[in-house]
C-alpha cells in the first residue's frame, strides 16, 4: 500500500466514523477507487488500526465526561458514573459474542465486493429516515420550556442492551455504526444530547480489546513483511484518521443535538445504488 492510499483511507475513516454513513463501507468503496489491494483479514486488520486513531480521538475530545467515568469505576464508587459505565459494558456483550464466536464470518465480509456494503447502505438510510420522522413525530408534543436536545428520558439498562445489539449488526461494511446506534436510541426515546455520547463510548472497549488482541500479530515481523500493507502506510493512516476525526466528533454530536441526520440518509441511498450499479 503506498502512503498516498493510506492518507486518503484515513481521511474517510475519520469522517465516516463519526458521521452515520458507515465507515467501514466507505472504506471498501475507496479501495475500489483507489485499486488497494487490500481484502479479507488484512483489510480488517488495517481498518481496526483506523479505528483505534477514531477511539482515541473520541478520549481526546470527551476526555471531561470520560475522564469522571474512569475515576468513578476504578475506584468502586457506587454514583451515576459507574452506573454509565456498567450500561456502556453491557452493551459490548452483543459484539463481543460475534467477534469471539463469528469473527471469520465477519471477515468474508471485507472480500472486495460492493453488493454488501450498497445494501447495507440503504438499511442505514433506512434506519436514518425512520428513525428522524418517528422521533419527530414523537416530539411533536415537548413539554413547556425543554430544549429540543433535552427531549426524551435517559439511557436505560434494556435501551444500553438494545443499543448494543444494534452495535453488533453494525460490523457489515455499509451498516454504519453511529447511525445505528443513534437512530436505534433515538428510536427507543432517549435524549439527544446523550444517545451520540453513549454511541461514542460505547466502541471504545470493543476496538481497544480487538486491537490489544491482534497487535501482536499486526506488527510481528513477519506479519510487516509479508503484508502489503508496510509500517509508514500504517503510520499515515493513523495519524489522518487520528485528527480528522478529533474534528468530525464534536461535529456529529452537534448535529444529533440539532436533529439533522436526515440528510444523511439521502447520501447513504444514493451511494447505495451506486455500489449496486458499479
Amino acid at each position: 500500500m503506498e502512503w498516498f492510499d493510506a492518507l486518503i483511507l484515513g481521511i474517510v475513516q475519520g469522517l465516516a466514523e463519526y458521521l452515520p454513513i458507515s465507515s467501514s463501507g466507505h472504506l471498501e468503496i475507496f479501495r475500489q477507487i483507489l485499486d488497494v489491494p487490500l481484502q479479507g483479514a488484512e483489510a480488517l486488520d488495517f481498518d481496526i488500526t483506523l479505528h483505534l486513531a477514531t477511539v482515541l480521538s473520541t478520549i481526546v475530545v470527551l476526555w471531561h465526561e470520560f475522564v469522571p467515568l474512569c475515576r468513578s469505576f476504578f475506584t468502586f464508587r457506587r454514583d451515576a458514573e459507574t452506573i454509565y459505565v456498567l450500561k456502556i459494558l453491557l452493551s459490548c456483550i452483543p459484539i463481543a459474542i460475534v467477534g469471539l464466536l463469528f469473527k471469520e464470518t465477519v471477515e468474508q465480509f471485507f472480500e472486495g465486493s460492493l453488493l454488501t456494503v450498497g445494501i447495507c447502505l440503504l438499511v442505514t438510510a433506512f434506519l436514518l429516515t425512520f428513525a428522524y420522522y418517528f422521533r419527530r413525530h414523537e416530539d411533536t408534543v415537548k413539554p413547556h420550556g425543554a430544549s429540543y436536545a433535552s427531549q426524551g428520558h435517559d439511557i436505560t439498562w434494556l435501551d444500553s442492551f438494545i443499543i448494543g445489539c444494534a452495535q453488533a449488526v453494525a460490523v457489515l461494511p455499509g451498516l454504519s455504526r453511529s447511525g445505528t446506534t443513534i437512530a436505534t436510541g433515538l428510536v427507543l426515546g432517549d435524549k439527544r444530547d446523550k444517545i451520540a455520547q453513549f454511541s461514542f463510548f460505547m466502541v471504545i472497549i470493543p476496538i481497544l480489546g480487538e486491537s490489544l488482541l491482534g497487535i501482536k500479530d499486526l506488527f510481528s515481523a513477519d506479519t510487516v513483511g509479508s503484508s502489503s500493507i508496510g509500517t509508514t502506510p500504517l503510520i499515515i493512516g493513523f495519524l489522518a484518521s487520528f485528527i480528522v476525526g478529533c474534528i468530525a466528533c464534536k461535529w456529529m454530536i452537534n448535529l444529533v443535538k440539532r436533529g439533522k441526520l436526515v440528510w444523511f440518509a439521502l447520501y447513504c441511498a444514493v451511494m447505495g445504488i451506486i455500489c449496486l450499479i458499479w
